[in-house]
């Protein structure tokens, strides 16, 4: 058996080694898109913030471990997908043929239409190389933009400002990270950044880059509702799609992502996709949805490899959830944080201390939640949204005080 893994990221990795596990004979080809050993791009803000270095990143530390394996590492893009012949074909030439494929190769940032982006000096942090770029110009004291306040925009935030930048943060949306917090976490995240010495401007588009004619800075950035903002570096965290570009005209049902059944197979038999490229169910809603986070990433990799192997396993959907850590800010969402028709919610705030709770039912199950600066039982509340315990008596007392989430979770499961 011919195995190949478009994607060298965690649901690739993941994968590769679970497929070596269950086939000790067959054929394992891993294909990154990069001159770089297997890293994990959530380390990457990490790395810039100087708590790692390079190696840091990598998903796997030992010298020759694919070799070891006897998985064959080939660092090359996949251009195109021809489904008749089982064959992928390679960027720089030549093509690897397969028994069963999965494709497993993640997101590309999305690049806003506007004038000027295309200069030097202006990068997204999605790569290696786009560290390097960052970390060149990201000294104590430059003027850096930062274009984008969702959650990955957010977490490079937290990179930026441990490099001593003067950074400001540009968000076209009312409020920071607005698809992951309602508007009263949003904006209370939005709050401490400003105190932290974060220059924040939200519902602000930017309109155009140019250089700085008066030598002052190196770029001007012209924006709908701020003026001219100076920028000696400028950083593009204004979201990232699924890479399904090479899939057109494969046979292959794309919507937003790669479309997969229970099993993490495609519509043509023997192709499978994991990771953040896989549009597959939500686990509370029942609906198609791309949960990009990296323990879903290795989840889905593992499984896909079961069912390649031919140990068919039951792929029953992913949560909804988020973790982000804002310059010290601890914030979380679960499930249908947004609440649903017909449904209820409680809860707590106290803006002076920055903590907000937020809990969403339908009838009485919860199925969703926001916590703002609380990081106590987190837990218990995806364990309550996962089980879908009724809360029976439990649902009223937590209307009344969602702080005791814990007392809930104890009293349905003892």
């Amino acid at each position: 058996m011919r195995y190949a893994i478009i994607g060298a990221g965690p649901a690739g990795v993941v994968a590769a080694e679970t497929l070596r596990a269950r086939d000790s004979g067959g054929e394992i080809i891993l294909l990154g898109g990069e001159a770089e050993p297997a890293y994990s791009r959530m380390a990457i803000p990490y790395l810039l913030a100087g708590q790692i270095d390079e190696s840091g990143t990598y998903l796997r530390h030992t010298q020759g471990h694919f070799e070891s394996l006897s998985i064959q590492y080939v660092q090359d893009l996949v251009k195109a997908l021809d489904v008749e012949s089982r064959r992928l074909i390679l960027k720089e030439g030549g093509s690897v043929e397969f028994d069963r494929l999965l494709i497993a190769c993640g997101s590309h940032p999305v690049k806003p239409q506007i004038e000027g982006l295309d200069q030097p000096g202006i990068h997204h942090c999605w790569t290696l190389e786009d560290a390097r770029s960052i970390a060149k110009y990201a000294t104590a004291g430059s003027r850096v933009v930062l274009m984008g306040a969702g959650f990955i925009g957010s977490i490079i935030m937290e990179a930026l400002v441990r490099r001593k930048v003067k950074l400001t943060l540009v968000e076209m949306a009312d409020r920071m990270v607005p698809r992951m917090m309602d508007q009263t976490a949003g904006n209370l995240i939005k709050q401490w950044c400003i105190e932290q010495g974060v220059d924040v401007k939200t519902s602000t588009r930017v309109k155009a880059v140019t250089p700085d004619s008066s030598g002052k800075a190196r770029y001007l950035l012209e924006t709908d509702g701020a003026g001219e903002i100076p920028a000696d570096l400028v950083v593009v965290a204004t979201g990232v799609r699924p890479t399904i570009g090479f899939l057109a005209g494969s046979a292959i049902e794309t919507r937003q992502g790669v479309v997969v059944d229970d099993h993490l197979q495609t519509s043509v038999k023997g192709i499978y996709a994991a990771g953040d490229v896989c549009e597959g169910f939500d686990w509370n809603s029942g609906n198609r949805a791309i949960h990009a986070i990296q323990p879903v990433a290795a989840e889905t990799g593992r499984l896909a490899a079961l069912n390649m192997s031919g140990c068919k396993t039951l792929y029953t959907g992913s949560l909804a959830m988020n973790v982000l850590d804002s310059i010290g800010l601890i914030s979380t969402s679960y499930g249908a944080w947004q609440g649903k028709a017909g449904g209820d919610d409680a809860q707590q705030l106290d803006a002076s201390r920055y903590k907000y709770i937020k809990l969403q039912f339908e009838e009485d199950r919860l199925i969703g939640a926001i916590t703002l600066g609380i990081t106590e039982h987190v837990g218990v509340l995806r364990g309550l949204i996962q089980s879908r315990i009724a809360l029976g008596e439990w649902k009223q007392r937590l209307v009344r005080d969602p702080s005791r989430i814990m007392e809930a979770y104890l009293a349905k499961t003892q």
